[in-house]
C-alpha cells in the first residue's frame, strides 16, 4: 500500500528515518504526523538488537511509531548501504541518531549523503552533540536531565535530584530536531540546498530549563529545589484542601487581590507580609500555611469553581485516567480510535497542534519490523528477480 499522508501539510517531503529508541523516533512520528512519507530503516528481524519501546506490540512502541511505513536493510552489508543511498538519492530528509562516529564508519555522513543529494537535510540526535569531549559518550534521557540541571531544581527542598516522570530530554530533543527539519526545508525553498541539522539531548534540557538558565546567566543565582510551589510566584503551587490536593497559580497584582477576597482574607491586600511579590516571596511559609487552612473548610470541587469564577488559575490534580475523564480534554479530542491490522483497536494519542485546513490525524497505525520493504524497493525501481536475490543475501 502506497504513502497514506496523515496531513497534506508535508505530504510531498519524504523521510529516511534510521533511529531508534526514542528521541530520534520522536523526531519521525512527529513529522509523519503532519503528512511526511515516514520510512523507518531497522535492522533484519534476525539482526535487531534491543532497539524497540517495550516489544513491537507494546503500547509504547505502538503510540512512537505510527503514520510511517517500515522497511529492513542490513547496513552492515555494502549491498544494504548501496540501496539506503539510493533510497536517499530522492529523499528530503534523513533522522540519524547513531553515535558520531557511527555514520562515517558506515559511508552515511552528512557530507557523504549530500554529494549524492544536494538538497538533502540530514538531522542528527545526539547525546551531547557531533563534537566535543563528550561527543562519543552514550547519551540516555536521565544523563541529561542530570547534566542539564533539571534534576536540581526538581523535587522538595533538601530531598535530593529527582528526574521528572517523563522521558523530557528525549522527548524535547526530537521535537526540537522536527522543527529544524521544517525550518531547514522552508530555507532549501529559496537556496536549493539542504542543510545538516544538529540537535543534542544536552542542549534540549539546557534550553528547557528557560527561566532558571536567565536567573544563572544573568542574575548569577543557583536554582534550587521549590517543590510543588513556584520558585518566584508566590502563591502558586499545591495546596491541602478538606478532601484532597489543587494546583492554584496567582499571578500579578489584580489576581491576587481577587484571590485574597475569595479566599476571605481581605486584609492580606495591606498585610506588609503579603503587599507586594517580594514580601510574599520572603513570607512565603506563612503565607502557604494561612491560604492551606483556610482552603481545608471546603472540598476541592468547591474551591476549583470558587477560585476560576473569580478569574484566579486553579485546577484539580489527575492521575492519567482522571485527565482522560476531564471534559475539556474529550472535547479537545487529542485521543484518536484506530484499528491495527495486527493489535485490533487501539487509542492512540494525536497532536496537540490544531490546522483548520491540513489537520493531522492517525492514517496508518504501526507497522510490523520490515512491513513495506518489498513495497518500496519496488517503488524505488527494483526488480522482482533482483528484490528475491537480496532477500536470500539477506540484504533485507
Amino acid at each position: 500500500m502506497p504513502h497514506i499522508p496523515a496531513s497534506q501539510a508535508l505530504a510531498r517531503f519524504r523521510v529516511i528515518d534510521l533511529t531508534q529508541v526514542r528521541a530520534g523516533p520522536t523526531a519521525a512520528r512527529q513529522l509523519a504526523d503532519w503528512g511526511a512519507d515516514v520510512i523507518q530503516v531497522q535492522m533484519p528481524e534476525h539482526m535487531r538488537g534491543d532497539d524497540t519501546l517495550g516489544g513491537q506490540e507494546g503500547s509504547d512502541y505502538q503510540y512512537t511509531h505510527r503514520n510511517k511505513r517500515s522497511i529492513t536493510l542490513n547496513l552492515k552489508e555494502a549491498e544494504g548501504i548501496a540501496v539506503l543511498k539510493k533510497l536517499i538519492e530522492k529523499a528530503d530528509v534523513v533522522l540519524e541518531n547513531f553515535r558520531p562516529d557511527v555514520k562515517n564508519r558506515l559511508g552515511i555522513d552528512y557530507e557523504t549523503l549530500e554529494k549524492i543529494n544536494p538538497g538533502l537535510v540530514y538531522a542528527s540526535i545526539s547525546g551531547f552533540g557531533q563534537t566535543g569531549p563528550y561527543a562519543q559518550r552514550p547519551g540516555f534521557d536521565q544523563i541529561a536531565q542530570g547534566m542539564g540541571g533539571l534534576m536540581s531544581v526538581t523535587g522538595l527542598p533538601g530531598q535530593g535530584p529527582v528526574r521528572v516522570g517523563i522521558p523530557i530530554a528525549d522527548l524535547c530533543g526530537g521535537i526540537f530536531a522536527a522543527y529544524g527539519v521544517v525550518v531547514a526545508l522552508l530555507e532549501r525553498e529559496r537556496s536549493g540546498k539542504g542543510q545538516w541539522v544538529q540537535t543534542s539531548l544536552l542542549q534540549a534540557m539546557l534550553y528547557m530549563m528557560d527561566f532558571q538558565t536567565a536567573r544563572a546567566t544573568i542574575d548569577g543565582e543557583v536554582p534550587g529545589q521549590a517543590g510543588n510551589f513556584h520558585p518566584t510566584s508566590i502563591p502558586t503551587g499545591v495546596y491541602k484542601t478538606k478532601d484532597g490536593h489543587i494546583n492554584i497559580a496567582v499571578f500579578g497584582g489584580k489576581i491576587w487581590e481577587r484571590f485574597a477576597e475569595v479566599m476571605g482574607a481581605p486584609e492580606w491586600i495591606a498585610d506588609e507580609r503579603s503587599q507586594s511579590k517580594s514580601a510574599r516571596s520572603v513570607h512565603r511559609d506563612w503565607l502557604n500555611a494561612e491560604i492551606e487552612r483556610r482552603l481545608q473548610a471546603n472540598t476541592s470541587d468547591y474551591w476549583i469553581e470558587k477560585l476560576n469564577a473569580a478569574g484566579v488559575a486553579c485546577g484539580r490534580i489527575n492521575d492519567m485516567k482522571q485527565a482522560f475523564d476531564e471534559p475539556q480534554v474529550q472535547h479537545l479530542g487529542m485521543v484518536q480510535e484506530v484499528e491495527s491490522p495486527h493489535l485490533g483497536k487501539q487509542k492512540l494519542m494525536g497532536q496537540p497542534v490544531t490546522l483548520s485546513r491540513t489537520p493531522s490525524r492517525i492514517a496508518r497505525t504501526t507497522p510490523r519490523r520490515g512491513e513495506h520493504t518489498e513495497e518500496i524497493l519496488a517503488e524505488a525501481g527494483f526488480d522482482r528477480t533482483t528484490l528475491e536475490r537480496m532477500k536470500a543475501a539477506g540484504v533485507y
